[in-house]
């Protein structure tokens, strides 16, 4: 937790004087997540010290509860983006149907200059008041060192002036995006809840009980039916389909990845896993070093699964 908290500071040490809002509110809660993510073993075992096997779930349901606290509120503050492993990676990547709205306003502007110039220039009083203006300027740059000038138009090309960009709101989101938005803040919220339902489900039924595997395993797959949907559905108002970054798709795949862990819970494990590790490990038992090292690594998958915050993928 120490050394997370330094490297947080290391990477969000400004340098220079413009800072995106963006990051200003939303490393904080990465980093909150990223310290639940590191004390919620600490939880469970001292849950499971203090209060015994089946009392323990009621912390880690505290600690999941935090967590989907803290996420739905990274999703709101980035404006209703992707959670990149789980919201402790800001998603900074800018969809391309957004660009044509950033250059709208620097074009404007430049039309709006021009037209001014254009409309001074029909009188005698915009010429002189142009005249007045560039002798003015002209003045000011040749009193200035060279060296300065040069710092200075280095400056500006190195660090342009930050823009400051509203994230939509809830309602705004979804009128813009319509269905599709629609399918991906589900998506998105069944993806976040999913590892609470499942530890309330085991909190109620216990983990020889098959009803909280399938719960948690349908929820998965129906949120990311979901998310999959918005690439493939179309709004009847627009002819643009909802467009995923490369980060965003590297993120669905890791989801998907963590399919896996369902194999290392209970019940499945239990029946079926845990029976095909041992019958692995009596068959390559008699050879010599594949042996050893595939026994040591059944231990340890063995031993890990007993925990609950090394399977649940969230």
């Amino acid at each position: 937790m120490v050394t997370t908290v330094n490297d947080h500071i290391i990477e969000t040490t400004p340098t220079s004087m413009h800072t995106s809002s963006a990051a200003t509110s939303f490393l904080p809660l990465s980093l909150c997540l990223t310290l639940l993510r590191d004390l919620e073993t600490l939880i469970e075992v001292v849950a499971e010290q203090l209060y015994g096997e089946d009392k323990k779930w009621n912390l880690i349901a505290l600690t999941e509860a935090a967590k989907v606290c803290v996420r739905l509120a990274v999703l709101r503050t980035t404006g209703y983006k992707m959670l990149l492993q789980g919201g402790e990676t800001e998603n900074l990547e800018v969809p391309q149907e957004n660009m044509g709205h950033l250059r709208k306003p620097i074009q404007n502007q430049g039309l709006g200059a021009n037209h001014l110039q254009g409309l001074n220039s029909w009188n005698l009083e915009g010429r002189a008041m142009s005249a007045l203006s560039s002798f003015g300027q002209n003045a000011r740059m040749e009193s200035e060192p060279t060296w300065l000038r040069r710092v200075q138009q280095q400056q500006a090309i190195l660090e342009p002036p930050a823009k400051k960009i509203r994230n939509p709101s809830l309602s705004t989101f979804l009128s813009e995006k319509g269905i599709r938005g629609g399918l991906f803040v589900t998506g998105e919220t069944m993806f976040v809840l999913r590892p609470l339902i499942y530890v309330l489900l085991v909190r109620k039924y216990g983990t020889r009980s098959w009803f909280p595997w399938f719960i948690s395993l349908a929820v998965d797959l129906i949120g990311n039916s979901m998310l999959s949907a918005t690439t493939m559905s179309q709004d009847s108002r627009k002819d643009q389909h909802f467009r995923f970054s490369k980060s965003e798709k590297d993120e669905l795949k890791r989801r998907k990845l963590l399919w896996v862990l369902y194999l290392m819970r209970d019940p499945f494990f239990s029946k079926y896993t845990r029976r095909r590790l041992e019958s692995t490990q009596k068959t390559v038992e008699p050879v010599p070093v594949v042996g050893f090292f595939a026994e040591k690594l059944i231990e340890l998958l063995i031993g890990a699964q007993t925990r609950y915050t090394y399977m649940s993928g969230s």
